[in-house]
């Protein structure tokens, strides 16, 4: 037998070592958070595992290990015939399920006895989830971090991704959140990832990261809508040094009706999200703001959004957290086109190699 299980420590650190990595347990599961390059063949599929569990609770543990069994059995082959019947000899699956390891050790026996190299993560999900959480601050620790400060609307997005597309490192945190961070950063239709998802997708950018050249990241707080960025990195971004990216007021106010364009489009979606500063900032202040977008003046709404709220906000948290804030070198693109931005990150480059 070729079988094998591998500690979740050995796992981390041999992922790309495997052709596929198949995740044995139900969709619901595999969407709540799953290991990077993962598939889905699910052993029992979300309504055979609920019914399973049920009958496994409350009548017959072995009359619901049968039915389990003849389930499994049967989605077992489907995925096979579906996956595997072109698939060479020296193909090499990492398997895993929840914890246990029946799922995955019952779809890992058959392909064993087909003849292919299977190899099972020891204690499953849950195993790798702890070494997971446990190696980030190892990952983030020899990071030569850049963090891009700005206030609201200066372009600290636009300027990552123009660097990314000169070469450099960079780690976006709110593209992997979904969210811009902020009270009205939530992005309509595109729903975040849980807080799992979300960590196994920081070590999973972490990892390929070069410690021997710098990393651009954006000053993000603690959270970035309703997800919690780790507390190891949360630390290494506010002890390192700092970029302020100033643009004018003017522009600031343009590219956010560029880049919230869905606002402009949807007022009754806008009205809504403001609600959310009611509380903040006071009842009248925001109906006023409402009746303003309702009647099309989004643009001066948006204004009073950075002066009035936004910009003290931030400052007062950057100055407060940021150590190495006092002493940020000042950057300023032409303008807050993506052009611009490509100038700023080229410029940036020339200076400091990314």
């Amino acid at each position: 037998m070729s079988l094998t299980a591998l500690p979740a420590t050995d796992a981390l650190r041999q992922i790309d070592a495997f052709d596929t990595i198949i995740d044995a347990r139900s969709e619901d599961e595999f969407a709540l958070d799953h290991l990077p390059m993962a598939v889905n063949w699910p052993t029992l599929n979300n309504q055979e595992r609920k019914l399973i569990g049920t009958m496994y609770v409350q009548h017959s543990q072995f009359e619901a290990k049968k039915r389990g069994a003849a389930m499994a059995a049967r989605n077992i082959a489907a995925h096979i015939e579906r996956e595997l019947l072109d698939t060479p000899r020296d193909w090499k699956p990492l398997a895993y399920c929840w914890r246990g390891g029946k799922r995955s050790g019952s779809l890992a026996l058959i392909l064993d006895q087909i003849g292919f190299r299977v190899t099972l993560v020891e204690g499953g999900y849950k195993a790798f989830r702890a070494a997971l959480v446990a190696d980030i601050p190892w990952l983030v620790q020899p990071l030569d971090l850049r963090v891009v400060c700005g206030t609201t609307g200066s372009g600290k997005t636009r300027l990552l991704h123009a660097l990314a597309a000169q070469g450099a490192q960079i780690l976006d945190l709110e593209g992997l959140a979904n969210h811009r961070s902020s009270v009205l950063g939530a992005i309509p239709g595109l729903p975040q990832p849980s807080q799992k998802r979300f960590d196994t997708l920081v070590w999973d950018a972490l990892r390929k990261l070069d410690p021997k050249r710098p990393v651009y990241i954006e000053s993000e707080s603690k959270k970035v809508g309703n997800v919690s960025v780790p507390d190891a990195l949360v630390e290494r971004m506010r002890a390192s040094r700092c970029l302020n990216l100033i643009l004018p007021h003017t522009e600031r106010v343009a590219l956010l009706l560029e880049d919230y364009d869905y606002f402009v489009q949807n007022a009754d979606h806008f009205c809504q999200r403001l609600d959310v500063l009611a509380e903040i900032r006071g009842r009248a202040l925001v109906d006023a703001w409402k009746a303003q977008v309702l009647c099309g003046q989004v643009a001066p709404v948006v204004s009073d959004l950075l002066t009035e709220h936004y910009d003290p906000v931030y400052l007062q948290s950057i100055e407060r957290n940021f150590t190495q804030f006092a002493s940020a070198t000042a950057i300023s693109p032409a303008d807050r086109s993506p052009a611009a931005m490509v100038r700023l990150a080229e410029q940036l480059l020339a200076v400091v190699p990314g």
